[in-house]
């Protein structure tokens, strides 16, 4: 079993790799096998078109068990499936990942600052999702500008899934106290490339 330290130095290197456009994982398809996959790591991720949680880890077929979602939430579907990887292939490693110019972030901003409502109620179900993390940024109280406003934003909502991670799920719970799980988040920068782990990684 590959522990988290391990996992998460190979998503560190595989990174690096990304981002100096030295990449090796080509993925080939099997010839007429199917292989077994044995994830590493597990990626809560954005279901952004820009965030390709493979690529800009630098790993192949069966190498990442990846579920996205646009704002990186935590539902009952995300959560089974998280489970479902850490008990049936062993996975160690859980890393929530927010992203730059995150459009489910920005709404949520936008709906807080300037309520207008949401056409869709299975949008609203999203925003309704990430609005508790970020409220507390509404007034601004720090004067950020936009830009900085939408990053702090991002970081907070991502706080908030890995938090939801810790306490909801006994399994979890059960591995990361007796079985070296860890649970992490982490910000993509759609400019440079580079994912930032964060510090209590």
């Amino acid at each position: 079993m590959i522990t988290a330290s391990e996992a998460l130095e190979r998503l560190r290197q595989g990174n690096q790799r990304f981002v100096a456009n030295a990449m090796e994982s080509s993925s080939p398809l099997p010839d007429g096998t199917v292989p077994e996959q044995q994830p590493f790591a597990i990626i809560l991720s954005c279901s952004d078109a820009r965030v390709p949680a493979e690529i800009i880890f630098d790993h192949g077929l069966g190498d990442l068990f990846v579920i996205r979602v646009a704002g990186n939430i935590v539902t009952p579907s995300q959560l089974g499936s998280i489970e479902f990887a850490a008990e049936k292939f062993g996975t160690r490693l859980v890393v929530v990942m927010g992203h730059s110019h995150c459009g489910a972030i920005a709404a949520t901003l936008q709906e807080l600052q300037q309520p207008k409502g949401v056409a869709s109620p299975n949008l609203a179900s999203i925003i309704d999702q990430i609005r508790p993390a970020i409220e507390p940024l509404k007034a601004n109280p720090e004067g950020l500008d936009p830009a900085a406003l939408q990053q702090e934003a991002m970081r907070a909502n991502v706080h908030a899934s890995v938090d939801q991670l810790h306490r909801g799920s006994a399994l979890l719970e059960s591995l990361a106290q007796n079985d070296g799980l860890k649970i992490i988040g982490a910000a993509y920068s759609i400019e440079t490339g580079i994912v930032t782990f964060f510090p209590d990684a």
